[in-house]
C-alpha cells in the first residue's frame, strides 16, 4: 500500500508556521497542538492548500506563497479617508486597528495609516494582503476523508 498523500479528499494534520520576508512569525502551531483540517473545508487559504499537494506524512517544507495565493494584492478601494472628528474620543496611532460595523453590522476591522487634525486614512485591506510568505510545514499524518 502506497503513503496516503495530500490532496483532495483527505485529512491532514501537520505543524505549520506562517512568516513574514523579513523572518518575522506571524503564526505557528509549533509551540503547540498540531492543526488538523480536511482539504477544502476552509480552514486553509486555497493556495496555501495546493502548496501542500503531493505531501505525506513524516515531510517537512518550506513553502514561497505569494500573495497571489496567500491575502491577495491590497486594493486601493479598501483605503477610505474619514473626517478626524467621527474619531474625536479616541487616542489615534498609526497601525492602530479599530473595529467597524458595516452595513450589515459585520465587524470590519481597519489599521490607522495616517491622520492629522482634520482626516484619517484607514485601509481595510488583509493585513497581510500584497505580502510574499513563507509556508513552513511538517506533515504528520494524512489519510482519506
Amino acid at each position: 500500500m502506497t503513503e496516503q498523500r495530500i490532496g483532495a479528499a483527505t485529512q491532514v494534520t501537520l505543524h505549520f508556521a506562517i512568516k513574514l520576508d523579513n523572518g518575522d512569525v506571524v503564526d505557528s502551531t509549533f509551540d503547540k497542538q498540531p492543526a488538523t483540517f480536511t482539504v477544502g473545508d476552509g480552514s486553509l487559504l486555497p493556495g496555501f492548500e495546493q502548496a501542500l499537494y503531493g505531501l505525506k506524512a513524516g515531510d517537512k517544507r518550506s513553502l514561497p506563497i505569494g500573495p497571489e495565493q496567500g491575502f491577495g494584492q491590497g486594493n486601493p478601494q479598501n483605503i477610505q479617508v474619514m473626517p478626524r472628528a467621527q474619531f474625536a474620543d479616541m487616542e489615534l496611532s498609526e497601525g492602530l486597528l479599530i473595529i467597524f460595523n458595516d452595513a450589515a453590522s459585520a465587524e470590519l476591522p481597519g489599521v490607522v495609516k495616517a491622520f492629522d487634525a482634520n482626516q484619517v486614512t484607514i485601509d481595510f485591506n488583509h493585513p497581510l494582503a500584497g505580502k510574499d510568505l513563507t509556508f513552513d510545514v511538517e506533515i504528520i499524518d494524512v489519510k482519506a476523508a
